[in-house]
């Protein structure tokens, strides 16, 4: 072929091909531009500039859209069809490059610059040349894509230049890498991308290849089970087996999975096993237990969540709502929420109300759930001692299930619920394991986001999920369970707030179970008091509805078989006695008068507070101390520690150093039967035992509690709300606490202790100067006061008793 300068020629754009030269290839052109190129070029001696586009979906392409470099290009054959579509058959001759381009008229002009080939001859490029037609038969021989005719005849060729361009040509490279190839107009350098080019595509050929046949066998292979799954069935249906229903059981559990969001291990699990099942006998033991165990994966929620109530105030009136005072427990709940607002990283903390029963705990956690907009499931833990009824039983034992907190999380049907675990003090420990040790990963929320359940041997997310468990003591609760939870208290209720709680909650509740409404019957306040006071004893307000409810039903009855009677009924203290019977507590009052040798005590119980009426007297004897009142070890102790106090006073007081030496000292605690124990009684006994001794009365309106020391320090107690309740439910005036409980005073609500007047002490001196009744305390420790023959204790003769004082 003869050289062609530069010059002028139609340019014609292709798509997602790239002419090289010495390639002969048909076109097919069918844009007006394009065949308004093709016709100038025929009329101007059969050459047009053929160049790609870079992006094939443009359909009238500007200068900016097309390579520079393309392959000035000879007209051998044209064909015109009847769809007005022109077939061209061109033929490769020189690269070109464009100059200038004029896009004016029905087609573009460009001035086109010559790229001429070049190399030289050397051993390098000999080698070259083999390297590439090896790649290159290597390829064809793979790839099944070039004619052998095509690599034959590459073979014959001498010159690297055109060898170079044939390869090019016939290599189904990219677009973009095959101009790259048709840009170097140096022939060595072409051989060497060629040689990459060829290099990765028959690597990608050989992985084809390979992936194919990894195809086909696993395509034989399941000819082959679906061959032996039909002869089963064949042989089945010989058998009189009806596998027709299983089949479509089976194909809709299949459906269930691939419906079902699932964790990556999960499903792969899931998936393994129903393809077991499908090779199992129907009614084999085993084909039941698998299908279980998918059903199981299947039922829990992993992934599916409800939406959280974002709007604070929303909550809170929810809470209010539900619940009559319980400020520290709603203030968390909101805190919780707020930061969840602002945070979603944040994990479900673990609650633990600790309360007497009945204040609200359990109905505090549903509360907890409306408010978060959330669903609620409860799992009592009162007698649980299996450690796989937590964590479930392996699917090797006959029977196996989940434990409680997978069944539990089923019935939320959410990954996010409030999850109460009720009584959690309540749990034992046996030979079968200890289900505290197996809730220890379930509460802790560094652990639980990954909890493994023995049944279903899959980590499941509990990280979302808010616990909430409650309890009645804390001490019953192991040490690493209760470090892994968050603990609220819940104080029993006053007086004032069991009467809010009845008139705003309890009474309608039970009137609208019982059929009745407010124009049906009437509770008046002063009732309401009765029945807190003399019916029902407790911290909470679970006897006291049920009270409630007694007095509904009598209502009822009377309503229904009085024709005549006028409504509404009223109920009034006076009639509470024919309504229930008689009263079932009576209340401790403080005494009338002050008495020598008697005391008035504070002390918790689970009920709520109460007063003790401690008495001490003293006997003619040999030093012997008598304590009675079924008192606990810690109270005895309480009770030693006071008398040695007296004892080491002595000299104080004005008594002999050796005066309990032929006396008999006899403390007692009323109410005998009931079992009493803690310290708090302490200052209490060492008032009793001094004003026994001194003869001098203690005040009937003073109330005391708080432990004492060996020196007469007054140490901190605990269930100080609940005492000063029952100091002002007995009419009592003042009450002594330790100083060190102040701060536990100041948090009470001024309501509660209306009416008292507490004063904080820090040494039984202070105790015995606020608490005697004499007009001059302080003269307590004055010896010439009290005393004028010390020996008195020791003089005087017992009364008609034998008593020497008997208070």
């Amino acid at each position: 072929m003869k050289n062609l300068p530069d010059g002028e020629f139609p340019l014609l754009p292709v798509r997602d091909i790239v002419i090289f030269p010495h390639m002969v290839t048909p076109l097919f052109v069918g844009r007006a531009a394009s065949i308004s190129a093709l016709d100038s070029a025929l009329a101007s001696g059969d050459r047009i500039f053929l160049v790609a586009q870079k992006d094939s979906r443009t359909d009238n392409p500007s200068v900016d859209e097309i390579y520079p470099v393309g392959t000035i290009s000879r007209i051998l054959q044209v064909l015109r069809m009847p769809d007005g579509t022109v077939k061209a058959l061109v033929e490769g001759e020189y690269r070109g490059r464009i100059v200038d381009a004029d896009m004016s008229g029905d087609y573009c002009k460009a001035t086109i610059k010559v790229l001429k080939s070049h190399f030289e001859y050397s051993v390098r490029l000999d080698a070259k040349v083999r390297l590439a037609m090896e790649i290159f038969q290597q390829y064809a021989r793979s790839s099944e894509k070039i004619p052998m005719e095509v690599v034959r005849s590459v073979a014959a060729m001498t010159d690297p230049d055109r060898i170079s361009d044939i390869m090019a040509a016939h290599l189904p490279a990219k677009v973009n890498e095959k101009q790259a190839v048709l840009e170097e107009c140096n022939a060595e350098k072409r051989l060497e991308r060629l040689y990459l080019v060829m290099t990765s595509e028959s690597q990608i050929t050989r992985l084809a290849e390979k992936i194919k046949g990894q195809v086909k066998k696993q395509m034989e292979k399941n000819q082959r089970e679906y061959y032996l799954n039909e002869q089963i069935k064949a042989i089945n249906k010989e058998l009189g087996r009806d596998e027709g229903n299983r089949d479509g059981e089976l194909d809709e559990l299949e459906r269930r999975i691939k419906k079902k969001r699932l964790p990556r291990e999960a499903a792969a699990k899931v998936r393994q096993e129903l393809k077991k099942l499908r090779l199992m006998a129907p009614m084999s033991a085993e084909a039941t237990v698998v299908r279980n165990y998918i059903d199981w994966v299947l039922a829990i929620p992993w992934f599916e969540k409800t939406r959280d109530i974002e709007k604070l105030e929303d909550a809170e009136y929810i809470l209010e709502k539900d619940h009559y005072g319980l400020e520290k427990p709603k203030e968390r709940i909101l805190e919780y929420l707020a930061v969840k607002k602002l945070s979603d990283s944040l994990k479900g903390p673990v609650l633990c109300f600790v309360g007497p029963p009945g204040v609200g705990k359990t109905s505090l956690a549903k509360s907890v759930a409306r408010a978060l907009g959330r669903n609620f499931v409860r799992l009592s833990l009162g007698g649980v001692r299996d450690e796989a009824e937590i964590r479930g039983h392996r699917r090797t034992y006959i029977g196996a299930l989940p434990g409680k907190i997978i069944q539990s999380m089923k019935k939320s049907r959410s990954c996010n619920p409030v999850f109460c675990l009720d009584e959690v003090d309540k749990m034992n420990s046996d030979f079968r394991g200890d289900p505290a040790s197996a809730l220890l990963e379930v509460l802790d929320p560094e652990q639980n986001y990954a909890f493994n359940d023995h049944y279903l041997d899959l980590d499941y997310d509990l990280s979302n999920v808010l616990f909430i468990t409650t309890a009645n003591a804390l001490h019953t609760i192991p040490l690493p369970l209760r470090d892994r939870m968050e603990i609220i208290e819940l104080d029993s209720y006053a007086e004032e707030e069991k009467l809010e709680i009845a008139v705003n909650y309890l009474i309608p509740r039970q009137q609208e179970q019982h059929g009745l409404s407010s124009s049906d019957m009437l509770i008046s306040t002063g009732a309401i008091r009765e029945l807190t006071g003399s019916y029902t004893r407790e911290a909470g307000v679970r006897n006291l509805e049920r009270s409630i409810g007694a007095i509904c039903r009598k209502t009822a009855r009377k309503i229904v078989t009085s024709r005549e009677i006028s409504r509404p009924v009223r109920i009034t203290r006076q009639s509470l006695g024919r309504l229930l019977g008689p009263a079932r507590f009576r209340n401790g009052q403080a005494e009338k008068k002050s008495l020598t040798g008697v005391a008035t005590g504070l002390a918790w119980t689970e009920t709520g507070g109460t007063i003790l009426q401690i008495e001490a007297v003293i006997m003619p004897g040999r030093g012997k101390l008598t304590i009675t009142g079924k008192l606990g070890d810690v109270m005895q102790e309480s009770a030693r520690a006071a008398m040695s106090y007296v004892r080491s006073r002595s000299g104080q007081f004005g008594l002999p150093w050796n005066f309990y030496q032929k006396i008999d000292i006899h403390i007692h605690v009323p109410e005998g039967a009931i079992p009493k124990d803690g310290p708090s009684a302490g200052i209490t006994i060492a008032t009793v035992l001094v004003s026994s001794l001194l003869k001098v009365p203690v005040r009937h309106d003073v109330a005391m509690t708080g432990e004492i020391t060996l020196r007469g320090r007054v140490l901190p107690i605990g269930g100080l709300k609940e005492k000063l309740l029952a100091a002002r439910r007995a009419g009592i005036g003042i009450v002594l606490i330790p100083e060190d409980n102040m701060k536990d005073f100041r948090e009470i609500p001024p309501r509660i202790i209306r009416g008292l007047d507490v004063r904080a002490v820090n040494h039984m001196d202070q105790v015995l100067e606020l608490a005697m009744d004499m007009e001059n305390p302080e003269n307590l420790f004055k010896h010439d006061y009290i005393i004028e023959d010390k020996d008195w204790l020791f003089n005087q003769e017992p009364d008609k008793n034998g008593l020497i004082c008997s208070g």
